[in-house]
């Protein structure tokens, strides 16, 4: 069973929090997001979490980290790579699906998951 391709890929992103990480990257206009921007828009997820999430999805390369030491305090933010723009879309087809099949959500149904802004109110 672990040579199968789709275990192999939920053990990567079947994790809480890893899927709703990328939309939160993916969502707005900025493509840079800082982790108290994140932790913000994932009001719910412990920053310990957070922190162990974000470093598993880089090291999978999901998302990339650039670090910005020239100045106090260092800054560091996180964004989608082009691995994980790829996957937004089968997080789109997991909405596609859900709405389908089990909720009836017409303010989601019509709104683009770019410009969403209560999916973590």
């Amino acid at each position: 069973m672990t040579d199968c391709t789709v275990y192999k890929t939920l053990d990567i992103l079947g994790k809480r929090w890893a899927l709703l990480i990328l939309l939160e990257l993916y969502k707005g206009e900025e493509k840079n997001k800082r982790f108290n921007e994140l932790k913000k828009g994932l009001s719910d997820i412990t920053p310990k979490i957070l922190s162990l999430r974000l470093s598993e999805l880089e090291r999978e390369g999901l998302i990339k980290k650039q670090i910005d030491n020239s100045k106090i305090p260092i800054k560091c933010e996180y964004s989608l790579t082009e691995s994980g723009e790829d996957f937004i879309h089968i997080i789109e087809e997991i909405k596609k699906w859900g709405l389908k099949w089990k909720f009836d959500n017409p303010e989601c149904k019509a709104t683009y998951c770019k410009q969403c802004l209560s999916a973590f109110e």
